[in-house]
């Protein structure tokens, strides 16, 4: 029963992150809606390893993690910088875009779960966000330190992203298909996204120390 209870809370607390509009999600539900469901859930899946991956880092690696710091912290810089150039890339394509031409992320010919993986691990944030999650669900005993429960909580996690970017894969698609939006609009929204994501991810450098 508490390995079940560790997969729910690991499930919940990756759901509720990932359904935050993002950059990923975006590119989810631009997947699906040009390019169909199937190329879309081999996206979220790359994404979701990765996901799964990073959490494993997090919690058998926490002393390393703690004493390098200074490298997640570069990191969490090029993470500024990358939305940045995207969230301006993304404004440029919205203008010069034609009504038929794919989306700034998907403009290529890299295979979608590739992609995925691409997409995911260059988002570092992801390890500091599973390190504080982690380490207070470990001094307050709901999770413990052993083989099997670090296995199930990774895999309620890597259960939770799936689930989040299902919401986008197949209600975006609804949504999309129901307000008929272009590729233009959808561009700039995720030229929005990059801006946000940036100014969160640079307010966190600035004024939110993650160890």
């Amino acid at each position: 029963m508490a390995l079940i209870v560790v997969l729910l809370i690991a499930f919940g607390i990756s759901f509720l992150g990932q359904i935050v509009l993002s950059n990923m999600n975006m590119a989810a539900t631009q997947l699906s809606v040009q390019e169909g469901f199937k190329k879309a859930w081999q996206f979220g899946f790359g994404v979701a390893i990765v996901e799964v991956i990073y959490l494993r880092l997090a919690l058998t690696g926490m002393s390393w993690v703690t004493q390098h710091k200074t490298i997640f912290q570069i990191l969490g810089w090029l993470t500024v910088i990358v939305f940045l150039a995207l969230g301006i890339f993304a404004f440029i394509a919205a203008k010069k875009q034609a009504k038929e031409k794919k989306g700034l992320l998907i403009d290529n010919n890299i295979n979608r779960f590739l992609l995925g993986v691409t997409i995911s691990a260059l988002n570092p944030v992801q390890i500091p966000f599973w390190f504080l999650w982690s380490t207070q669900l470990i001094q307050n005993n709901v999770l413990e330190t052993t083989f099997n429960q670090f296995n199930f909580f990774c895999t309620g996690a890597g259960l939770g992203t799936l689930a989040g970017i299902g919401v986008y894969i197949h209600g975006g698609y609804w949504a999309i298909n129901k307000m008929k939006t272009s590729n233009k609009t959808l561009n700039l929204i995720m030229g929005i996204v990059f801006f946000v994501t940036a100014l969160i991810q640079l307010y966190r450098m600035l004024y939110k120390p993650w160890i």
